[in-house]
């Protein structure tokens, strides 16, 4: 979107309903996701706060942001992205080894406590391949580029000497400038260097990346038996954005073993992973997906995709399908060095999460129409697998009119709940005019994307409570929404 294209908007005005309006209306319905019924058909989305420990243990902060969201009573809040592997992941919860149970449970318990058993909660289920911070230059031609004939060819077609010699030949590669370097470096090498390592679906060549179909279905398939065992009501499969079961998806993914290269292929792991899950929980048990409706990035999957795959695992028994947009590495901004990309700094990233600098669409319900034609098309099918919609969705009439079109069959709300945790509530009892409103700016985006503790600029910027409240590791923030 260039410059000229941004517009900036206004919030809108909100007219909010009496609490018997609200009683009527369908956003406070009740819903049945499978086996497992919602009070209403509000929804948190998986929001990732950076609370958990550096190897992926539930911690009293983790508790705390549950229990605050669950004191609103949603229908449905959704954990974080929980990754199903027990590996590194930094501050990230994890679910790949039965020693996070207990901490599991607890995060269960609290939020039963906090909502009064009103609030259905699910667990995000996730896989994620290597990715590395961007290199220095030096670094990088020192130790990870492997030098081939190709580089020599390249910087000879340049005038450029290429001694036999590597050492000789990475010393010199360090000193070129980069729009020389763009010319010898294959497209892959120049993502390294310019961007940071970062496996993809399509690196069979790599023996782990190549065995992906073999290893991911018995690795969801326990992580959902552990949330089952936790106390979860259910999981979602994280299907969505960056990470290893969107890129399967994705019309990127060109694997040659089965798995990729068309339409059929690509939804071939996801259903097989949905296929273990289900065989190791059962049916009375809730499974649903978040997908994308578009990935935005250039040759990346579109709307008819989505179609394709919501038909199939709709088909296939999916409980709910939660629909978001973009937020892909493909298009982020480079980072600095020492700094790992992030999904969501460009084009996609922006679609994902719009703010209220936008085109002249603006951001609220941006995305409500990939619902809407996903819903219509499983709708055709006969099934009525119920379908999440979600992006800019900050108030009661937003919501509600998504609803009566049939665009839905939940409206979900991330950064508005984010703001204010009790939003639902309020409305529920008729007492909007005291909802915090969400001012889209993404404040809350810009702090994950440096992995610091998610919060919000509402939370500072209105309310004073004094030295107990629990502050942010750089004592700037707090930590906790205000009442």
């Amino acid at each position: 979107m260039r410059k000229s294209e941004i517009v900036r908007h206004e919030l809108p005005e909100a007219v909010w309903p009496t609490a018997e309006e609200a009683r009527r209306a369908r956003w406070f319905q009740p819903i049945d996701l499978g086996p497992v019924r919602a009070r209403t058909r509000t929804w948190i989305p998986a929001m990732v706060p950076w609370r958990a420990t550096e190897d992926g243990d539930v911690t009293p902060d983790v508790i705390d942001w549950y229990a605050r969201f669950a004191r609103g009573k949603p229908g449905v809040l959704v954990v974080e992205a929980t990754g199903v592997r027990d590996i590194p992941s930094g501050p990230l919860l994890r679910i790949g080894h039965d020693r996070f149970l207990p901490g599991l449970r607890k995060l269960v318990d609290a939020v039963r406590d906090a909502s009064e058993g009103q609030t259905r909660l699910f667990i995000q289920c996730i896989d994620f391949l290597t990715i590395r911070r961007r290199p220095e230059k030096a670094k990088f031609f020192a130790r990870f580029l492997a030098i081939t004939d190709a580089h020599r060819d390249a910087m000879k077609s340049r005038g450029l000497t290429a001694p036999e010699d590597e050492d000789a030949i990475r010393a010199q590669l360090a000193e070129l400038d980069d729009s020389v370097l763009r010319d010898i470096l294959s497209e892959r090498e120049w993502q390294d260097y310019a961007y940071g390592y970062r496996e993809s679906v399509n690196d069979t060549h790599l023996p782990h990346v190549a065995s992906l179909p073999e290893v991911l279905p018995p690795l969801f398939a326990a992580a959902a038996t552990r949330a089952r065992s936790a106390g979860f009501d259910g999981v979602e499969l994280h299907y969505a954005h960056a990470y290893t079961m969107a890129s399967f998806l994705s019309r990127r993914n060109m694997r040659e073993d089965g798995y990729g290269g068309s339409p059929e292929a690509r939804v071939r792991l996801p259903l097989e992973v949905f296929a273990a899950v289900r065989r190791e929980v059962g049916d009375d048990y809730c499974v649903g997906t978040r997908l994308l409706g578009d990935e935005v990035i250039e040759g990346g999957s579109r709307i008819q995709d989505a179609i394709y795959y919501s038909r199939e695992f709709a088909r296939a028994g999916m409980d709910f399908i939660s629909v978001s947009k973009g937020g892909k590495f493909e298009d982020a901004k480079q980072p600095q060095v020492g700094s790992a990309a992030y999904p969501y700094t460009g084009p996609s990233g922006h679609e994902c999460m719009p703010t209220v600098r936008s085109d002249a669409r603006g951001p609220f319900g941006r995305n409500v129409h990939l619902s809407a034609d996903i819903r219509k098309a499983v709708r055709t099918d006969g099934l009525e697998t119920p379908i999440v919609t979600a992006g800019g969705v900050g108030t009661f009439e937003l919501a509600e009119s998504i609803l009566e079109r049939g665009d839905a069959d939940v409206v979900a709300a991330a950064r508005q709940s984010l703001a204010d945790p009790d939003w639902f509530l309020k409305i529920e009892r008729g007492e909007g005019a005291a909802v915090r409103r969400c001012i889209f700016t993404n404040y809350c985006e810009g702090l994950d994307q440096k992995h610091k503790q998610v919060t919000c600029q509402l939370w500072d910027r209105l309310f004073a409570d004094g030295d107990n409240v629990a502050l942010s590791h750089d004592g700037k923030r707090r930590l906790v929404a205000p009442d």
